[in-house]
């Protein structure tokens, strides 16, 4: 898979604005309204990036989690950090 362009990677964050780029990553916080919740939601994306062949780093801090994405084979974004980071948007709501 081909490395994005920054015009790419633009318009992908345009589709996805919870996300925040950090040079070759995007990563979003997720807030929840305990540990058990979050860790609830971390066993939910482990599912999911299983099934995609594609693992995020994962930072777990008691009620909130932050996912880190970045295609290493192409050594940064790719449509695939992408469309992952839609799908864990689509999970149920974080509770607050």
């Amino acid at each position: 898979m081909e490395k994005l362009t920054a015009a790419q990677i633009k318009s992908a964050l345009a589709a996805a604005p919870e996300w925040k780029q950090k040079g070759a990553t995007i990563s979003r916080t997720f807030q929840f309204k305990d540990f058990p919740a979050a860790i609830q939601f971390v066993n939910t994306v482990a599912e999911i990036a299983e099934r995609a062949w594609h693992h995020p780093d994962i930072d777990i801090r008691w009620n909130k989690v932050t996912l880190t994405l970045t295609t290493h084979d192409a050594s940064g974004l790719t449509e695939k950090d992408f469309a992952l980071a839609q799908k864990f948007d689509r999970l149920p709501a974080a509770e607050v």
